[in-house]
């Protein structure tokens, strides 16, 4: 099938490389411009941009589809579908009505939960037990659109998001393909109650507030793994906190309880946190074992603002 191609990130890129492998000829492939990136800010080209050129691929990088000459160059390529997977930029009615079979997009949650931006950690973060992927069909409205095609998957309790990511992108690269070689498909309306929205993600929201339950900020540190990694002071020294889970221990949130080979427990709201990787600024990340080798901590000890 000719396809237009639109995406940005990684996500995106497995499914573009489906798509080819698949024999799907990809006519058109869109993405970000390139960005500013890395300590010495050099421009970068997205996932997707590196793939399609890596692939010989044609690559269009509009800074929007308002306008008539972007939609022009879109229109002269005849595509019978659109592919759709975090694109990053609005999609007008115009570049909707394109392609025969309109244009399809990969949601990486189960519509109608967590339309929007961040589905993977605002699921994660809300200690949701399953997520997946949804073929939908898309429409004007953010993520409104009919579902042609949706796979499950269980969170586990160790996942972070960036091993939910990798495995829904694997399911949506597969199911993007199944969905095209049925077309038509029948069209599930999504329903008008119950709608939940996935934010962007803020920096702001990385910061560990010891007062909340051990629970709840393990489901932090994993959702912001590796984006944007969650953060506090340890004894006054400002960390990244990478893995940690719940573990039994009371005392006054923020206290250090215990510091060992095993692990840094610190008191929470409810329950006690075990960090077992962490990265101080500028360093690397690394087990609490070698952490704790080049930084003494001892029971009483305090982590957060009032360290």
């Amino acid at each position: 099938m000719k396809l237009i191609f639109a995406g940005t990130p990684e996500f995106a890129a497995v499914a573009l490389a489906a798509l080819a492998d698949a024999g799907h000829d990809i006519a058109l492939v869109l993405t970000q411009p390139d960005r500013p990136a890395g300590r010495g800010m050099a421009l970068q080209a997205s996932p997707v941009k590196q793939l399609a050129l890596a692939r010989g691929l044609p690559v269009f990088q509009p800074a929007t589809l308002k306008d008539a000459e972007a939609q022009a160059r879109l229109a002269a390529v005849g595509a019978e579908a659109m592919v759709v997977a975090a694109y990053g930029l609005i999609l007008p009615q115009a570049v909707l009505d394109l392609p025969r079979h309109g244009c399809l997009n990969i949601h990486a949650s189960l519509l109608l939960r967590w339309r929007g931006a961040a589905p993977i950690q605002r699921a994660l973060l809300a200690g949701d037990l399953e997520t997946g992927v949804c073929i939908m069909q898309m429409e004007a409205g953010l993520d409104t659109g009919p579902v042609l095609l949706a796979e499950a998957t269980p969170i586990a309790a160790d996942d972070t998001a960036a091993t939910l990511h990798d495995r829904l992108a694997g399911i949506g690269a597969r199911l993007i393909v199944d969905a095209l070689a049925r077309l038509p498909l029948p069209a599930q309306v999504q329903p008008a109650d119950g709608v939940t929205y996935a934010a962007k993600i803020d920096k702001a929201e990385s910061a560990i507030d010891w007062t909340r339950p051990a629970a709840e900020l393990d489901r932090l540190v994993r959702a912001f793994n590796p984006f944007p990694g969650a953060h506090s002071t340890l004894a006054g020294t400002p960390v990244k906190i990478w893995r940690a889970a719940p573990t039994d221990g009371a005392g006054s949130p923020g206290e250090v309880l215990a510091a060992g080979r095993d692990g840094i427990v610190v008191a929470c709201g409810d329950g006690a946190l075990r960090l077992t990787e962490l990265q101080k600024a500028g360093g690397k990340r690394l087990p609490a074992a070698q952490f704790l080798a080049g930084h003494a901590l001892a029971p009483g000890m305090r982590c957060g603002a009032d360290a």
